[in-house]
């Protein structure tokens, strides 16, 4: 019992972590650019978390309860969404989009839905990972949520953190966060197509033979 629960314990930790990747950080920091609270940006790495924690628990209990094998062209696919995704949001705030639809229903789903997008493309990864350390379908599960709770809490944090220098009222730090919204659209633009790139040339989503190991 003791060993299962040090397992949970570090699915809790390797989930925070994973909330760090930076395809993660970039995507969520073009959604907070334009808070002003900590609580206004925990709320949105809260709600990316879920979506993750979503698809991560659909698409891995597949893969685990059902034996999911998942063809290496999907799986670049969802890998392909990624960037698709992030070359999207940098237009958006490059463009003023997202300035214009800050009030919108759909902005306010947003931080979900790329939740979901990101975990479609590690969600194989996380349960394969799993599968080779614990053979108990049930625990693996548990193993999921738990890490998908990490990944939520450590999302907030993160969020909480981009946006704490952001918060004052000043001159100097409104024209500050007019950086950063500019800043996170031109990265979130220049990682979408490396990731589109490396998933459709590299790794050869748009080839004869694609080659896919999720990671």
């Amino acid at each position: 019992m003791t060993s299962v629960f040090a397992l949970m314990a570090l699915g809790f930790l390797l989930g925070m972590r994973h909330a760090t990747d930076p395809d993660h950080v970039i995507a969520v920091t073009t959604i907070v650019a334009r808070q002003k609270s900590a609580s206004g940006a925990a709320t949105i790495g809260a709600a990316w978390g879920l979506g993750h924690t979503l698809t991560i628990l659909v698409v891995g209990g597949g893969i685990i309860l059902f034996g999911w094998v998942i063809p290496p062209r999907i799986g670049l696919s969802m890998e392909f969404s990624v960037g698709l995704m992030l070359i999207v949001l940098g237009i958006m705030n490059l463009t003023g989009v997202m300035r214009r639809m800050a009030d919108s229903r759909l902005m306010r789903v947003r931080p979900l839905v790329v939740g979901v997008v990101h975990g479609l493309a590690g969600s194989a990864a996380v349960a394969l990972l799993i599968l080779t350390t614990i053979r108990n379908p049930a625990w693996a599960l548990w193993y999921l949520l738990v890490f998908g709770l990490g990944t939520i809490v450590g999302m907030m944090l993160m969020t909480a953190i981009i946006v704490v220098p952001f918060t004052r009222s000043s001159h100097h730090f409104t024209r500050l966060g007019g950086g950063l919204r500019v800043a996170s659209g031109v990265v979130s633009l220049a990682f979408g197509l490396f990731v589109a790139y490396r998933v459709g040339v590299v790794d050869g989503l748009f080839a004869g033979n694609p080659a896919w190991t999720p990671y």
